[in-house]
């Protein structure tokens, strides 16, 4: 299968969890603690030093449009993207809570879910988060078939080589 040309497939990408782990000493690079504090420019942020920067190319050379899927929004272009080398990449809004999300909450969807799949608007994807269930995967196969892959990052150890593996091969095929 392939995608149009300019139509690459997206790759949304959380912050918290896969770039910033939560398991491990800062500068270990495989996590650690609780969700970071965030500052006007990050820089007294104690959880950046968790940044792998060997991310950075591997990122940016995956074959996709990078977006940011994370509640940083523009904060990450500040704090996150300089860090990894990356240059500014597009922010997902997200929108003020609705009866939908509570619905979408109470049978198992993780409150991104819905608006990922419409941010996508058919073109394939890649979601990378650390909160994806089994009723997302569902939800989203139903309605968009094979052309998402939603990736469980473990939020102790961060986005691996490994995880970046299959993602690069699930998007080698479009």
């Amino acid at each position: 299968m392939t995608v149009a040309k300019g139509r690459r497939p997206l790759l949304f990408l959380d912050v918290d969890g896969p770039l910033l782990p939560f398991g491990a000493a800062p500068g270990a690079h495989e996590g650690g603690g609780q969700a970071p504090e965030r500052g006007a420019a990050g820089g007294s942020n104690p959880l950046l030093a968790r940044l792998d920067p060997g991310l950075g190319p591997r990122l940016a050379a995956l074959p996709c449009e990078l977006v940011w899927a994370t509640t940083w929004m523009d904060e990450a272009n500040e704090c996150i993207a300089p860090r990894l080398g990356l240059p500014r990449l597009a922010v997902v809004d997200w929108p003020e809570p609705s009866e939908q999300e509570e619905w979408d909450r109470r049978a198992g969807l993780h409150w991104k879910t819905r608006v990922l799949l419409d941010r996508a608007a058919g073109r394939p994807f890649v979601w990378v988060d650390d909160e994806i269930g089994d009723a997302d995967r569902a939800w989203v196969r139903d309605r968009d078939g094979d052309r998402a892959l939603l990736h469980r990052v473990d939020p102790r150890r961060g986005l691996r080589g490994e995880d970046l593996d299959v993602i690069e091969d699930w998007l080698r095929r479009w």
